[in-house]
């Protein structure tokens, strides 16, 4: 009898954690997928609005790693209203967490006219003080880049 009650509970507990994960992944992917539409949109706001202040952040075209909120929004304001596409697909998002923490990979690809741009994207969040799930390192990088010999 034991048994089976301790058997019960995980299972209980499984169950649970499949549920808050469901409900994690729900929510930071359409967190995600609107900061992209604004982007799309020349609009870089959404991405800063669930930026943490001590957000890190790569991209290809930088020499160097971002540190903070300041200088992201430097880089993003520089941008802002240049970038524009019709349309993208976030393909193949997932999401890992743990605790107060949570990782979202995906695959993006944005149409502009007749070209298409694919990259890859990493994300960690972190569930902050107040309830709110924040980006604290973003990584972006092309997919199958052209590597020059």
């Amino acid at each position: 009898m034991k048994r089976l009650i301790l058997i019960l509970a995980l299972m209980q507990t499984i169950s649970s954690y499949a549920q808050d994960n469901d409900s994690i992944s729900r929510l930071i992917i359409g967190m995600e997928k609107s900061a992209l539409e604004r982007w799309n949109h020349g609009d870089p706001s959404g991405f800063l609005e669930i930026s943490a202040k001590d957000v890190v952040y790569f991209d290809p075209m930088r020499d160097q790693r971002l540190d903070g909120i300041d200088q992201l929004t430097a880089l993003y304001e520089n941008i802002r209203g240049k970038i524009r596409a019709e349309k993208y697909d976030m393909a193949n998002p997932k999401i890992q967490s743990v605790d107060s923490m949570a990782v979202l990979t995906y695959n993006l690809i944005s149409y502009s006219g007749e070209s298409q741009h694919r990259w890859n994207c990493t994300e960690v969040y972190r569930l902050e003080k107040d309830g709110k799930w924040k980006i604290i390192q973003t990584h972006w990088s092309f997919t199958k880049p052209n590597m020059k010999q």
